[in-house]
């Protein structure tokens, strides 16, 4: 019988807050019939989000061919007939396995997308279809930790599949620490000096990751942000990491998202490897649940992708309906076919609502005495800082937080926080009916526990 001492250190000493213990418990609390919210994760279709009729409606296409003859006349507007059509003449159907890397039209697709929204030239073969972005970080992780020495930077506050799977690796944890007080904003000194106190560790640096729009700060890097990140990366040998899943979430006016492969291409740089990650899971599509998402290399050496490859040989393929969800993420109807104005309807209707709830959110926290909360800039989160009584954690105010009011967050500290500060993370997802009862919920909470607890 294997006991809890078998099993491997690494996997011991990982950690994934987002659905730690307290989620444990709120599904504990489900099953004794209480309703819970879950504003713990990012999962949008959870919490009433519709999916987009494009997709599902191309998917089940696929899925059963047979109604592409069956359905009667109009059911299925002709530019979705003949998607399904493509897919299925470009493939043994979505119940066969596909090439390691995904399948080549996708590829194709993927590339074409990244031209037309950067205007520079991608390479199909050095883009991966990934069961969402987390597999493809994780391949990438993995190519880059060698052995315990080999470290890799992470923001703090940081999306804690960095850290769960770099502790999984063996690596080592390199923090830098976003500038809260400048709307969670990157520093050049802020890298210097978590570089060089890696160094005097004997930690090597491989490579920094940079989540924009961020995760869980919701903040946007400009331009100058990446440019600099990218020539601190060159001046110190490393790789660059991407994760851009959320670059249809920008709230702000005069915020725009800037890829860093667009950067890297202007500026001509070709001695930093950089890897950048997209999803359906997030955006306007929210599937999650499809696991549907790509890798993109710039600067990789042919070997390296070779290894990519291989690693992705080992699980043999990404699942065939995530890698269709990738397609439908990046080639949809265009202007004058007839899904286009239902597509451009349900697109805009999604955005728009969570535009507005991130202002919801935004407004709502800060106007509760105790609660600081910076610009919802982008993404689908908030992380406000709480003041709360000497001797509580912010474990203990979320776990008090769904025992009194069904309200699932997550503790700053699964996350990463500047010492003596505590933060939760909330979504910005509860459905328009809810969303501000929800705050209404989190403030009249917030007043009670610190009055009660002896703030």
């Amino acid at each position: 019988m294997i006991r809890y001492e078998d099993i491997g250190r690494q996997v011991r000493e990982a950690e994934y807050a987002v659905r730690g213990p307290i989620v444990a418990r709120a599904q504990e609390l489900e099953r004794q019939g209480r309703k819970v919210i879950y504003c713990n994760i990012g999962n949008p279709q959870s919490l009433g989000q519709k999916p987009i009729t494009w997709v599902r409606q191309v998917i089940a296409l696929v899925e059963y061919p047979e109604l592409i003859e069956r359905a009667p006349a109009g059911t299925f507007p002709e530019d979705v007939v003949a998607t399904a059509r493509h897919i299925l003449a470009s493939s043994y159907g979505p119940g066969a396995y596909t090439e390691s890397k995904g399948y080549r039209f996708v590829r194709e697709a993927v590339a074409e997308y990244i031209h037309a929204r950067d205007g520079i030239s991608s390479d199909p073969e050095a883009i991966f279809l990934t069961d969402g972005a987390s597999k493809g970080v994780q391949a990438a992780l993995r190519l880059l930790i060698a052995g315990e020495r080999d470290g890799i930077m992470i923001p703090i506050p940081q999306y804690p599949l960095y850290s769960a799977t770099i502790t999984l690796y063996g690596g080592a944890l390199v923090p830098y620490h976003l500038l809260e007080n400048a709307q969670w904003k990157l520093s050049r000194e802020v890298l210097e000096k978590a570089y060089e106190a890696a160094r005097a560790r004997d930690i090597r640096p491989r490579a920094v990751c940079v989540i924009n729009p961020g995760n869980p700060t919701g903040g946007v890097l400009d331009e100058r942000n990446v440019e600099m990140v990218i020539d601190f990366a060159r001046e110190r040998g490393l790789s660059v990491l991407a994760d851009e899943v959320y670059q249809a979430n920008v709230w702000l006016a005069g915020d725009r998202f800037v890829s860093f492969a667009s950067v890297l291409e202007r500026k001509k740089v070709r001695d930093v490897s950089l890897f950048s990650f997209h999803s359906v899971s997030k955006g306007f599509l929210g599937e999650c649940g499809h696991r549907g998402g790509y890798l993109e290399c710039r600067n990789v050496p042919g070997p390296v992708l070779d290894e990519i490859t291989k690693l992705q040989s080992i699980s043999l393929c990404a699942n065939s309906v995530g890698q269709l969800a990738t397609y439908l993420l990046v080639r949809p109807p265009r202007r004058g076919e007839p899904s286009f104005p239902l597509y451009e309807k349900e697109r805009s209707e999604v955005l728009e609502t969570l535009r507005t709830k991130a202002q919801i959110v935004e407004r709502g926290l800060n106007a509760v005495p105790g609660i600081q909360c910076n610009r919802v800039a982008g993404a689908m989160y908030a992380f406000p800082k709480i003041q709360l009584p000497p001797g509580v954690t912010d474990d203990d105010y979320c776990l008090a937080l769904l025992e009194e009011t069904g309200i699932c967050v997550v503790p700053g500290s699964g996350f990463g926080q500047d010492p003596g500060t505590a933060h939760f993370r909330t979504t910005i997802l509860p459905p328009m009916s809810e969303i501000e009862a929800v705050v209404k919920r989190i403030a009249e909470f917030h007043v009670a526990f610190t009055r009660r607890k002896g703030a």
